[in-house]
């Protein structure tokens, strides 16, 4: 490990873990706000379409660095990308603190199927945060190979991560 990046990493470590823990127990823990806005019935819907066009950034922000080389580009889709995932988490935040979990309904087939790409979106979604901010750091202090090994693990993570958020909302949407 790279002395200089040790104390980021700390900072990234730590928090990462605050946001974990402060959605484990928003999520799972505290019981939701009875009588809730109207304007939180519509939070779902944003949510989506944050992580949709996150996830579309994503994608034309890896092919124009990829394909193009083209790093300005890349840099103004990568931050506009980590601006819509923001935009989501605080949604996201704001739709759990009033509403509280969503139980999934469904019947038969779906069932197992909604609970797989659930699953496997939060499982996916923990090392998601610190992989994104540990990117961010290699970009921003210009350690590009750094930023390039671990460009590697969050892209993939961090395209499924947000398309499985839009597959989950429609799901709910359409049994619930």
């Amino acid at each position: 490990m790279n002395k200089s990046n040790k104390p980021a990493y700390v900072v990234i470590g730590i928090l990462s873990l605050a946001v974990f823990l402060f959605l484990g127990w928003l999520i799972y823990l505290r019981d939701p706000i009875p009588g809730y806005p109207a304007w939180v019935t519509a939070l779902p819907y944003s949510n989506a379409f944050f992580n949709g066009l996150a996830a579309i950034l994503i994608f034309l922000g890896v092919r124009e660095i990829r394909v193009n080389q083209n790093k300005e580009l890349h840099k103004k889709l990568m931050i506009s990308a980590v601006v819509c995932s923001a935009i989501f988490l605080i949604g996201y935040i704001l739709y759990h603190h009033y509403h509280g979990d969503t139980k999934f309904l469904g019947q038969g087939i779906i069932r197992p199927i909604y609970f797989f790409i659930l699953i496997s979106h939060i499982v996916l979604s923990l090392p998601l945060v610190p992989l994104v901010f540990t990117t961010l750091w290699h970009a921003k202090s210009e350690q590009w190979e750094k930023h390039k090994k671990f460009a590697r693990w969050t892209y993939p993570i961090w395209q499924y991560v947000s398309v499985t958020g839009v597959l989950i909302f429609i799901l709910l949407k359409n049994f619930n």
